[in-house]
């Protein structure tokens, strides 16, 4: 079988980056993937070693697909258990040199198997192919992630400040320059950030980009925000729920549809500027939001967030700039809809997998426009408060209220699943499985204090 790989073309590459990066103080590269429990696994290298490893990659286990976020090794139907190997290597376009991180590094990397040919279970390629095949229909799709954090103490007890509060900010002043600072030279492309709702939560949005970049970007900026805050002393959680009660960090993805470079969320004729085709891609991630939670709330603690009345998104309803519709319209000031309109998906959080996100969104949203999908009527209150009837008569109802109940969702959802391709879907709700059996039994309390520093 021959390698997929051009290893001459990538020694070279890797070499050529190698004295780049050492003209800037780089000493070491962190390479990255990101498992089915949404946990970063890193293999790191010396620079001196980078065009050998582009060319080559470096070994990692194949177990770590069943890795789970407490780092127990679950089985599956498609484990191969201690045997076999893969091989890392890194995408050198996307190599960054680390602002907290003197001396260091980073680059998402993909995993191949040791014949040269893509992992069927690589996160990375699978969004990447959900890109190609929105191009084959002639579409392009624009993405962010919303990041959302707890800062604490060394003692793990939040940073003080009320709610969106000055003083909150002013505190933190320097921790949060540093950050932005950190970001905004690593190209991260940092729109605003703040202080956010929950006890010493903060929150960064950045600059929508190609999906697959959206992802690195939120890979890149969790462990950026991770590094600043160790280096003031601070520790970082981006858990869906830090502790019982309260709302809990979420991670909001923004998409918005584009052809011949014109957004088609605006300008169109349909409901709020929708162009037909943006409705479609919309009503193919709205029908499939049960099955979609498998993949961006992924974690038994995702549901501790997943409550009503907490802007989290957890009935079946869409509205125009409704913060309790797991799916909202964002058409942005009158002037600049043309750029700024775009869907928010709300119900997601971060200990997702942002590269499967990224492809259960696209390939959601790929669905519905083959099948001219609509949306249903927009819900212009908190749904939760709808009676009854109203909620009957407006198809609104509960999204899963665990993780159970979105493995079925997502196990009874054979577009998802085949657009996954059987290996890696399988595995997925395999990993899912192993947490549900292993935390699930957990109540509130004892749930968060395992959860709460693993992402």
């Amino acid at each position: 079988m021959m390698s997929q790989l051009d290893r001459v073309e990538l020694s070279r590459r890797g070499a050529e980056e190698a004295t780049r990066l050492g003209r800037s103080g780089v000493e070491l590269v962190a390479l990255t993937f990101v498992d089915n429990s949404g946990i970063s696994r890193v293999k790191a290298v010396p620079v001196s070693r980078l065009a050998e490893v582009a060319a080559w990659g470096v070994g990692a286990s194949n177990s770590f697909d069943f890795f789970l976020c407490t780092d127990t090794i679950t089985s599956g139907a498609y484990s191969l258990g201690p045997v076999g190997d893969l091989r890392l290597h890194p995408d050198l376009d996307a190599l960054t040199v680390l602002a907290a991180q003197p001396g260091w590094a980073w680059a998402p990397a993909l995993r191949y198997d040791q014949e040269g040919e893509p992992h069927p279970q690589d996160s990375r390629a699978l969004a990447a192919t959900a890109v190609a095949k929105l191009a084959e229909r002639g579409y392009s799709a624009r993405m962010a992630f919303e990041l959302e954090w707890v800062v604490a103490g060394p003692g793990g007890t939040p940073v003080a400040g009320p709610a969106y509060g000055y003083s909150r900010l002013a505190e933190q002043s320097a921790y949060v320059r540093d950050l932005v600072s950190a970001l905004d030279s690593q190209h991260l492309g940092v729109e605003q950030v703040h202080p956010e709702y929950a006890a010493g939560q903060f929150e960064v949005s950045v600059s929508a980009d190609d999906p697959v970049r959206a992802a690195d970007v939120a890979v890149l900026a969790r462990e950026t925000i991770r590094a600043v805050g160790a280096n003031h002393g601070l520790r970082t959680s981006f858990t869906p729920k830090f502790a019982p009660g309260g709302v809990g960090n979420g991670g909001h993805v923004h998409c918005s549809l584009w052809a011949g470079g014109r957004n088609l969320c605006a300008g169109g004729d349909g409901m709020f500027g929708l162009s037909e085709v943006a409705e479609s891609f919309a009503a193919g991630i709205f029908g499939r939001l049960p099955a979609l939670l498998a993949i961006g709330a992924p974690s038994v603690v995702s549901y501790l967030r997943l409550e009503p009345h907490h802007w989290a998104g957890v009935f079946t309803a869409w509205g125009l700039e409704n913060r309790e519709a797991p799916l909202r319209l964002v058409r942005g000031p009158a002037g600049k809809r043309e750029t700024a309109a775009n869907f928010e998906v709300k119900c997601c959080d971060l200990t997702a997998n942002p590269y499967l996100v990224v492809a259960g969104l696209l390939f959601a949203g790929i669905a519905g426009l083959d099948a001219a999908a609509r949306l249903p009527e927009p819900v212009e209150v908190d749904p939760g408060t709808l009676s009854a009837g109203d909620a009957a008569a407006a198809g609104v109802v509960r999204l899963p209220r665990s993780l159970e109940e979105a493995v079925a969702a997502f196990v009874a959802d054979d577009v998802l699943k085949s657009a996954f391709g059987a290996e890696l879907a399988t595995t997925l709700m395999d990993v899912r499985r192993g947490e549900i059996d292993e935390l699930g039994g957990l109540d509130a309390e004892e749930l968060c204090d395992v959860m709460r520093w693993l992402h």
